[in-house]
């Protein structure tokens, strides 16, 4: 794939999404960080479900703190891996108190030294709240990214680093939005729905239907 393809290709999903969004609701950026370690193996809708009374009590880690364990399990007990994830975020809750105030550092080192925060719900945090132009890369960038060539790669590592080289300057920043969101709702993972593909004609996958 050339550049000029893939910079048509980032116009047109910038013209079908002017102002793309995370789907995960939230209301700083504290909550944002929660709302994606939750995110792990389970659903934006699901993780919203959870968060909706959780983050009416919760917009500090000290309110997280002060729920416990027993308490913060109560409301997210129906996502996966809760038990873990739970024991997670109270210990992140106990060292933003204890090394950065209260507050969510805004660098990739600092980000992934908390227990639960791997690279992707770094790089999350640090587009989302921050600004930087990070690409996180989930199954739906993944699949995308290959399907269509945009930055073929064996794993997301790989991916990441493609996405980073090829993706113009001036789409980078919502560039984990759209692709994201191409993969949630039109280039899904079991038949993807060519037929209605804004890039359609752009796109390198060689199994199109016509859906």
């Amino acid at each position: 794939m050339n550049p000029a393809k893939r910079y048509e290709i980032f116009q047109r999903l910038k013209a079908h999404i002017p102002e793309p969004k995370t789907e995960l609701k939230y209301k700083n950026t504290f909550q944002l960080l929660i709302a994606v370690l939750l995110s792990a193996q389970a659903t934006d809708v699901g993780v919203n479900k959870a968060t909706k009374a959780l983050f009416k009590k919760c917009k500090t880690p000290q309110s997280m703190l002060d729920l416990g364990g027993d308490g913060l399990r109560e409301y997210i007990k129906t996502i996966g891996l809760y038990n873990t994830k739970g024991k997670n975020i109270l210990k992140t809750c106990n060292i933003l108190i204890n090394k950065y105030n209260g507050k969510i550092p805004d660098n990739r080192e600092a980000l992934e030294s908390l227990p639960g925060v791997g690279r992707k719900t770094a790089n999350v945090v640090l587009n989302t709240a921050f600004g930087h132009p990070t690409i996180a890369v989930d199954t739906h960038i993944f699949r995308v990214s290959n399907r269509t060539r945009i930055a073929p790669g064996k794993n997301v590592v790989e991916v990441e680093k493609k996405l980073l080289k090829f993706v113009p300057e001036e789409f980078k920043l919502d560039a984990h939005h759209w692709l994201i969101l191409h993969g949630r709702y039109t280039c899904i993972a079991r038949k993807p729905r060519c037929g209605s593909c804004v890039i359609e004609d752009l796109c390198e996958f060689k199994q199109k239907t016509e859906v």
